[in-house]
């Protein structure tokens, strides 16, 4: 009988062999087996399965592969909670068997649970406003507590808040062994952190959470992966919430890929002078449902929602009831909640320049407006 090392150096051989990419490995599991099995098997039965080049790189070890193995075993020894996932293992996760490609090894470090449990995806700009980030901690927060599961990339902006505010819900939890919490699919492999600001938040997802990628230990960031990264993130989870993304940006291709999947996508609307809107209204006019809170979300994907949960509520003032938002402040109220320039305000309210400076400076820092890019100015909705 194969040893569990024996075959997870098999896996790893046929991830390292060139040429032979997943549809063909695939393709070969499918007739033969295994990955041992394949390499195994005569010349004569690989020739009728995979061309001559193919066939070639599979009669011998790819170079560099002990290194490989060596490298993975010492990484899997070194900390618990660590597992190097197969296609052929019970805990790999079932909702990626469902996407045309799934990845034939996923290496993990957490809670294995989580990518069983149900779940969203929170994706959006990498440069997203203050405002984004607070609607991504937001919803993650509430979502987490009412025993959702966050799938994000741990990239900057909308993905590291929102597994910050998926970690923050998971305190909240109601009950114990609710899943909650955050997976995070990375573009490099787990022995790195991409980027290095996020090293300390990779530590609580990997403690509190699950970090999940299909690339082997020392694979850098390179730009192809983080396109492969995203479907992953869009077949593990039920829906796609997309908080702000440029119309060209990695989010929409995670939220094309969930539809394509048979996924919800869901986004969040905002200004229409804000370019970081112009991706969700876009996917809003294709279809996408349009959420103002977190049981907007757990609605649309027919998830319990917990009643001791709270969740954000719409970034959109009640009229009839005032204003929640304005802090009783003239200024914001004269904000509204598009991004406005500092002209835009003196002329609204009057104020002479140095004094209308000192109080945006005022607001900034006590967080209730953004300085946006371009001399822009935003109120930031309360939660």
């Amino acid at each position: 009988m194969q040893s569990h090392s024996e075959e997870q150096q098999a896996w790893l051989r046929l991830v390292r062999s060139p040429g032979i990419g997943p549809g063909t490995a695939r393709r070969l599991l499918l007739a033969l087996g295994s990955p041992q099995a394949i390499f195994d098997a005569p010349e004569a039965t690989l020739a009728q399965l995979v061309t001559p080049r193919e066939r070639q790189a599979l009669m011998r070890p790819p170079e560099g592969l002990d290194d490989d193995v060596a490298r993975t075993t010492a990484w899997l020894q070194a900390a618990p909670h660590r597992a190097l996932l197969t296609l052929g293992d019970a805990d790999y996760p079932p909702a990626l068997l469902q996407a045309s490609d799934p990845p034939l090894v996923l290496f993990a470090e957490g809670d294995l649970s989580l990518a069983q449990a149900p779940s969203v995806a929170i994706v959006g700009s990498r440069h997203a406003t203050a405002q984004g980030i607070d609607n991504a901690r937001m919803f993650a927060q509430a979502l987490s507590a009412a025993g959702v599961t966050v799938v994000s990339g741990l990239a900057r902006g909308i993905d590291a808040a929102a597994h910050e505010g998926a970690l923050a819900g998971q305190v909240l939890l109601p009950e114990p062994g609710r899943p909650g919490g955050t997976v995070a699919v990375v573009g490099t492999g787990l022995d790195l952190v991409y980027p290095k600001a996020h090293t300390r938040l990779a530590q609580q997802i990997a403690h509190r959470g699950l970090l999940l990628s299909e690339f082997l230990l020392g694979t850098p960031p390179l730009a192809g992966n983080f396109p492969r990264r995203n479907r992953i993130v869009a077949a593990l989870s039920r829906g796609t919430l997309v908080i702000e993304a440029a119309v060209q940006s990695g989010s929409l291709i995670t939220a094309r890929l969930a539809a394509e999947l048979g996924r919800e996508v869901m986004a969040i609307p905002g200004s229409i002078h804000a370019p970081q809107s112009r991706g969700c209204h876009a996917l809003i006019k294709q279809g996408a449902k349009l959420v103002e809170t977190a049981a907007d979300v757990m609605e649309e994907l027919q998830l319990a929602t917990l009643p001791a949960v709270s969740s954000p509520r719409a970034a959109v003032p009640d009229t009839a009831q005032g204003d929640p938002d304005d802090h009783g402040d003239p200024l914001v109220a004269a904000m509204g909640f598009d991004p406005v320039s500092q002209e835009a305000l003196a002329a609204r309210t009057g104020l002479p320049p140095a004094e209308l400076g000192a109080r945006l400076l005022e607001l900034e820092l006590m967080g209730v407006v953004a300085r946006l890019p371009g001399a822009l100015f935003q109120r930031r909705a309360a939660a």
